[in-house]
């Protein structure tokens, strides 16, 4: 097993326990999910570099906390009783280790009357600022803030306070999402005026232009990068359970929509691992496709569930989340450019494997142990193990373990700095060092490249410079063509940053979140950059500083 030195230092800080090396944590995790049977073939997967569970697996298997899964969904009710239980459970679910989404929109607008007491309401946005102070004081796991996702519907009377409440860097404890619904594209398409309603007696508080609407969300993402579109209609349109009644809310993410009080198992599959002589392996593939799948079922069996609710809830839908890591390596080991049409039809054909698989190993499962419970109010005909099992995460973390880039990011920048709880790394991708040239025309290709995180500048053929292309590089069209591509084939969602420049325009803006929701995206999400004081990531190790 190969790790790099900010893998090896990211596991040290967050992963291992008192005394344990890495190949301890991945016999612990295989132990305490698989039989003794499957541990064997469960670590040889995760050593292997190939799969890797999501963070709550690695950090929480085998000990006394026992929770496995990194994304849940409470309801929000509108009452202080409601609204301050799910607070408490919010606190105990970022104590385990896993991230919360919540829907909002059942909250009472700002200045109606509360029963009872002859005073007015405070609104969703008031409430978002209290569950944000508590997830400061409760790090994720015990290691780190939590996270969350706040979702209001486009058609809730606050809706213009919501899309603007990231504005000054406040609530950085969430990411913030519109949920449209159908009825707002029509009004859109049509140039009718959309209404916006009191969740709590269904009147018309006012009548607005859905355009002015759109503007206004472009206008926020412009500025902060918030908020995200949730397209609702999309969403539950492919609802594989409709039966059970719409969805509103995701994960802080917003690859995994979720019913409220269930949670979900992510894991990921390192791609690059599965090139091999210019090609992608089927065959190997397959057989981690296939593990990864039982692996993932096994862990729902495995886990220790934060709240009695969450328990019924989520073994009534055993939904799990597989999804890509290293889409980006592969690519340029393959000779691929990240923006062409070569690798949308790459990306398509390689989902559809993996969904198909996936979708194939859970079946069989079904058939020996048994389909998940609510399979009578789903859109399937024979036996399914899991009513979800494909879902495409960011894989903030797990990426760096893998030595590998991140989820279907192209690479944002060659070379960059980070901390690491602390601790400066500098990082230069592995693909740079195996594959680009150590000088072009006179100059030392990877020194400019850990001061500027590009090669466009530097004298290389066009194909090696297209090859080559970073995030900010390619054309925010085809970031959103490239998550398309994927959502054809994935059951839930798929976590995507859409890069746009600094110098994009409102405009600009506006019409990639339209042509996100016509090419049949769940959500998106745009970031121009240098748009936040606070950004995350900048190009070259000169002028960045990354905070894991």
């Amino acid at each position: 097993m190969h790790l790099s030195e900010p893998a090896r230092l990211l596991l040290e800080r967050r992963y291992l326990l008192p005394g344990e090396r890495p190949e301890d944590l991945f016999h612990r995790v295989s132990s305490a999910v698989g039989s003794a049977a499957k541990a064997r073939e469960f670590y040889t997967l995760m050593s292997r570099l190939l799969f890797l569970p999501n963070s709550p697996t690695l950090m929480n298997a085998g000990t006394p906390v026992g929770q496995l899964s990194a994304c849940f969904v409470l309801p929000v009710e509108d009452s202080l009783e409601g609204i301050f239980a799910s607070l408490a459970h919010m606190a105990l679910i970022h104590k385990s280790g896993g991230g919360t989404g919540f829907s909002f929109s059942r909250l009472r607008p700002c200045g109606d009357a509360v029963n009872g007491t002859g005073g007015v309401a405070s609104g969703p946005v008031s409430f978002m600022h209290v569950f944000d102070t508590a997830t400061e004081a409760v790090k994720q796991g015990g290691r780190r803030r939590g996270a969350n996702m706040g979702v209001l519907a486009s058609s809730h009377p606050d809706i213009e306070r919501f899309i603007n409440s990231k504005r000054g860097g406040v609530l950085r404890n969430f990411n913030i999402s519109v949920g449209f619904d159908a009825l707002f594209f029509r009004c859109l398409e049509r140039g009718s005026r959309y209404d916006l309603v009191n969740p709590r007696d269904g009147s018309v508080w006012r009548t607005v232009d859905p355009r002015h609407l759109w503007r206004t969300a472009a206008e926020a993402a412009w500025a902060v990068g918030e908020p995200g579109m949730l397209f609702l209609d999309e969403i539950n349109r492919r609802n594989t359970t409709p039966g059970l009644g719409p969805i509103e809310a995701t994960n802080p993410c917003g690859e995994q929509p979720l019913y409220p009080y269930e949670s979900c198992n992510l894991g990921s599959i390192n791609l690059s691992r599965c090139i091999r002589r210019d090609d992608l392996d089927e065959e190997l593939l397959r057989t981690v496709v296939r593990s990864a799948v039982e692996f993932l079922d096994a862990v729902i069996d495995a886990n220790v569930f934060p709240l009695p609710e969450i328990r019924e809830r989520t073994l009534a839908t055993r939904k799990i989340g597989l999804g890509i890591m290293g889409f980006a390596e592969a690519l340029i080991r393959l000779g691929i450019p990240y923006e062409s049409e070569e690798a949308l039809r790459f990306a398509e054909r390689l989902m559809a494997f993996v969904q198909t698989e996936a979708r194939a190993m859970s079946h069989e499962i079904g058939e020996r142990k048994g389909s998940f419970p609510a399979i009578d109010r789903s859109v399937f005909a024979e036996d399914m193990r899991n009513a979800t099992v494909t879902t495409i995460a960011p894989t903030g973390s797990l990426h760096i373990i893998a030595g590998t880039t991140s989820g279907i990011e192209p690479i944002f920048s060659l070379a960059y700095s980070r901390t690491i709880d602390g601790a400066p790394v500098t990082m230069v991708h592995s693909v740079v060092e195996d594959l680009l040239p150590a000088s072009a025309g006179g100059i030392d290709v990877h020194r400019h490249i850990r001061r500027t995180g590009t090669v466009q500048d530097l004298p290389l053929d066009a194909d090696v410079r297209d090859l080559w292309k970073t995030a900010m590089e390619i054309r925010p069209e085809h970031h959103v063509r490239m998550q398309a591509a994927f959502q054809k084939h994935v059951d839930n969602a798929v976590s995507k940053t859409v890069n746009m420049p600094e110098t994009a325009t409102v405009d600009d803006v506006s019409r990639i979140f339209e042509y996100a929701h016509a090419q049949g995206c769940k959500g998106i999400t745009i970031y121009r950059y240098r748009s936040r004081q606070d950004q995350v990531l900048s190009r070259g190790c000169d002028v960045c500083a990354i905070s894991a």
